[in-house]
């Protein structure tokens, strides 16, 4: 434990009185996807508090000009037919996939906010007793200036650098696409990986799931569809998704 010579009254007195203060910008400070209040329609102007909950890489620009607060709205709800549990919040550093390195984590200075959450999904009909088929974490970023499409740039570049990795002593693969159709524009990743038994010996066949990555103006959302315990993803689900996941965006944007 550290020691310290108290301090004179009077400025003992002036220290208390900056508490208060201290205390507004600690407040001013924090950032976390919020939710809604209940019956409220999704924000139409950024509110003042800057989001920046996980920065990918570096901390948000002091220069940005917009300051952003990300709601619950501007994320993805599964219906309820796929909805194995209630999506939740999500640290963006663990939302974020990561193959060779830390591809999807270049965001840079010009981030005005950062946050994530993750649906679980099932089969449509499935027994509720069934485990999950798999979950998707989506992270959504806000940029400043041409900080969206300068992202999805430097993603293109960092993954034609990385065809392959390895994972838990498994070779992945990983092929890209556009995806038309989707946002501004939108990119999808395949990753495809031998298929491996609850023992965990190879069965011989292989397994795959898929990350998405959309830009809507300003802002970029990235989808990382997981299978339950290392089985393939749902890409049909994933789609779907995605879909969803870009019209709340847009939503939140007007």
């Amino acid at each position: 434990m550290s020691q310290y010579t108290p301090l004179p009254v009077t400025r003992t007195r002036r220290a208390l009185a900056l508490l208060p203060l201290l205390g507004a910008v600690t407040l001013a400070a924090a950032c976390t996807a919020t939710e809604d209040p209940p019956g409220s329609a999704p924000a139409t102007t950024a509110p003042a508090t800057t989001s920046t909950s996980v920065p990918p890489t570096d901390p948000p620009s002091p220069s940005a000009s917009t300051q952003v607060t990300i709601p619950t709205s501007a994320f993805v709800e599964l219906p309820a037919e796929l909805r194995k549990s209630p999506r939740r919040t999500t640290p963006v550093a663990e939302a974020l996939p990561k193959l060779c390195g830390n591809e999807f984590g270049t965001g840079g200075r010009q981030v005005t906010a950062s946050a994530a959450m993750t649906v679980t999904y099932q089969k449509a009909g499935e027994p509720s007793s069934n485990v999950p088929q798999g979950m998707i974490h989506q992270t959504i970023f806000t940029f400043d200036g041409d900080g969206a499409p300068g992202y999805l740039s430097r993603l293109r570049t960092a993954v034609q650098a990385c065809p392959s990795y390895d994972q838990s002593g498994n070779r992945v693969t990983v092929k890209s696409k556009a995806l038309p159709g989707v946002g501004d524009e939108a990119l999808l990743l395949t990753r495809t990986w031998p298929e491996t038994s609850m023992n965990g010996e190879r069965t011989g066949d292989t397994a795959s799931s898929q990350i998405a990555v959309a830009r809507v103006d300003s802002a970029v959302t990235v989808f990382d569809d997981q299978g339950w315990e290392g089985t393939s993803g749902n890409p049909t689900i994933l789609d779907r998704v995605v879909r969803d996941g870009v019209r709340a965006i847009d939503t939140w944007q007007r």
